[in-house]
């Protein structure tokens, strides 16, 4: 029970992190947090965080954005079940290496945004779009470090 506690509050923290204000500027490269906090404990613990998890971090991010239900859900479930796909080679890989596997993971999530959204009848931005999937693979090395701490620390298992 206490390890559910600590999974479900770095999704708080990340989903606070994801609606944290920011500078105009700021904003266009704002890290995906929830996708790496996701990303993180399905490659950590594949048999307790999956797709579930993801679907439902997904839905509360839509509520907390107030965009149409079910395409973050949509986004956060493809990025679990890219990372169960890759879980077991991932974890061998030194930070900078996982960061190049982040990268691709994390822009065909923005990419599969980008077509929601222009589905919708929202006007797709430029390439700028992008941006917090570059920015996120570049903090990746941080957040992996600080959650696999956090798990360290409480015991996580």
């Amino acid at each position: 029970m206490r390890n559910s506690l600590i999974i479900g509050l770095t999704f708080v923290v990340a989903l606070l992190l994801s609606v944290m204000p920011m500078s105009t500027m700021l904003e266009l490269g704002r890290p995906m947090w929830l996708a790496m906090v996701l990303a993180y404990w399905v490659m950590a613990l594949p048999h307790r965080v999956g797709l579930l998890t993801a679907w439902i971090m997904g839905l509360a991010t839509d509520v907390l954005y107030g965009q149409l239900f079910g395409q973050h859900a949509l986004v956060m479930t493809m990025v679990a079940w890219m990372m169960l796909l890759l879980h077991q080679r991932i974890r061998r890989f030194p930070l900078w290496q996982q960061s190049l596997v982040m990268l691709p993971v994390l822009g065909i999530a923005q990419m599969l945004l980008l077509w929601l959204n222009s589905l919708t009848g929202n006007r797709p931005p430029t390439l700028l779009f992008l941006l917090p999937a570059f920015v996120s693979a570049i903090l990746w090395p941080w957040v992996y470090s600080v959650l696999r701490g956090v798990r360290k620390r409480f015991h996580v298992l």
